[in-house]
């Protein structure tokens, strides 16, 4: 079966494809000329549907296999690429009585580690090139990874001139905001703060608020006591978005 997997999963990707669908997607993902999403080719297969996909066909895709999904012109090729990446990374945490022990850590049956999913992840950026793929893997691969690690790379990610690998710095952060752990979050809005790209004030805003859910509202408050009247307007609405009534007028105005 793990011969013809990846020629199988293909086969039934084409099946569910919905030109409707397919419209309406690439207008949402901005894919004509001079948008971020340029060139990028949709078949209309919801998300919910590729995940079926992923369920079925994850074990048995080599990271060869995943090599050739991730670089195809297809959209959703590429998102069902990038969570059988993360399906197969979070194996390990579930499963580690599957695995054999190696010197770079535990070894699943293709003979991959944790640390090669994650450095394949990051020698592929240049094909994790939207919001919904990096968003959707950035977190769960790279945030996960580093979690107990130097976080170095996060910030050579972040001063990137790459648009997705900006991005991919910041949401990476979420993971670690979940376990209430701020700093790389806050450091890294600092960075990006005068960023030029509207993708990248969504995605700061949106990790800065969830620094002031998840970890305490007064994190946030102290970040924009002094960085509010230098954000871009988009990134401090998302930022403030949870904070109550009085507050956000307060910052909107100051």
């Amino acid at each position: 079966m793990k011969h013809q997997a990846l020629k199988q999963l293909k086969s039934d990707i084409k099946k569910l494809a919905d030109p409707k669908k397919a419209k309406i997607l690439q207008r949402f993902s901005k894919t004509q000329k001079g948008e971020y999403g340029e060139g990028d080719v949709f078949l209309g297969i919801m998300v919910p549907k590729q995940r079926e996909l992923v369920k079925k066909y994850w074990q048995d895709l080599s990271l060869a296999d995943i090599d050739k999904l991730l670089k195809s012109k297809i959209h959703e090729e590429r998102l069902i690429a990038l969570l059988v990446l993360v399906k197969k990374f979070d194996d390990f945490n579930r499963h580690p009585e599957l695995v054999s022990g190696s010197k770079n850590g535990f070894q699943n049956k293709f003979g991959m580690t944790q640390k090669d999913i994650f450095d394949f992840y990051l020698a592929h950026t240049k094909y994790i090139n939207n919001w919904d793929l990096v968003d959707l893997s950035a977190p769960k691969v790279v945030g996960v990874y580093l979690m107990d690690k130097d976080r170095t790379i996060l910030y050579q990610l972040a001063k990137s001139k790459n648009l997705w690998e900006r991005r991919i710095a910041m949401l990476a952060t979420f993971q670690f905001i979940c376990f209430k752990q701020s700093k790389d979050a806050l450091a890294m809005a600092k960075i990006l703060l005068y960023d030029k790209h509207d993708l990248i004030h969504k995605a700061v805003g949106w990790m800065l608020r969830e620094a002031g859910k998840r970890c305490s509202e007064q994190i946030l408050t102290f970040f924009l006591d002094e960085h509010s009247t230098k954000m871009p307007r988009t990134m401090l609405r998302y930022a403030i978005e949870r904070l109550p009534e009085k507050k956000r007028k307060y910052y909107l105005n100051k």
